[in-house]
């Protein structure tokens, strides 16, 4: 029995205002992807990657068109509705981190939980840092953290509540690429251990090769829905 998708955009359209007049972000973007996949999201800049990451975190509300996240149609919730549905079901990375600094690693993986009221917060994030290497540095503060250690400290944070999805948004943009490999490695290694639905955003081609599906965006528009294996033939 076919599944039902964990992600269905059919149409969807951001335009913005401005004073040299509409701009058009998004142009008719249609996207399917079910639970379990993980998809590489490429494209030069402008493109529209991190937008479309938006409209399906909910971030952003699109124009026109619908956005289906595990079977709700999060563009008709309001704010508080659509904060516990990303609460619940959506982790995510960004490649800034974005860390709060005054919290030790553990606290800030603990955040989500605590808003979710979980009494086992604590128990939980700290099984998170130690599944991302960390164990150790739990009471370390950002600034006593690497690059590549705030990263898994914020990858840890995305996946404490066991999100259906995970959306990475050039999860290594900060990171050297040594450091940036380890990353991405512990990424999918923890999205099978999980069985996380993962949406990869990156410039890096060969990176988006190690997903099993690719899109590539110019112009707000998907130019090239394919495998990742036929891309690699390719190229």
């Amino acid at each position: 029995m076919p599944q039902n998708p964990i992600i269905k955009l059919n149409d969807v359209h951001l335009t913005l205002k401005s004073d040299a007049g509409p701009v058009n972000i998004l142009r008719g973007i249609d996207l399917t992807v079910q639970p379990g996949e993980t998809v590489g999201i490429v494209g030069p800049s402008g493109s529209g990657k991190s937008t479309l990451m938006s409209i399906i975190a909910g971030l952003e509300a699109p124009t026109s068109g619908s956005v289906l996240i595990a079977g709700e149609a999060i563009e008709t919730l309001g704010e508080d509705d659509l904060a516990r549905f990303r609460r619940e079901n959506i982790g995510i990375v960004f490649q800034s981190f974005h860390l709060i600094p005054t919290m030790t690693a553990l606290e800030n993986v603990a955040i989500p939980l605590e808003l979710a009221g979980r009494a086992d917060a604590f128990a939980v994030a700290a099984e998170r840092l130690a599944a991302v290497g960390l164990k150790d540095r739990a009471s370390h503060y950002p600034s006593q953290l690497s690059g590549g250690e705030q990263q898994r400290v914020a990858l840890a944070r995305a996946l404490c509540t066991n999100p259906k999805i995970l959306l990475a948004d050039e999860p290594t943009g900060n990171l050297d690429g040594k450091t940036g490999d380890i990353v991405i490695d512990l990424m999918f290694k923890l999205h099978a251990e999980l069985g996380t639905t993962m949406i990869l955003i990156t410039h890096d081609d060969q990176l988006a090769q190690k997903c099993t599906h690719v899109i590539r965006l110019e112009d707000g528009k998907v130019v090239a829905p394919v495998q990742a294996a036929e891309m690699a033939k390719t190229e």
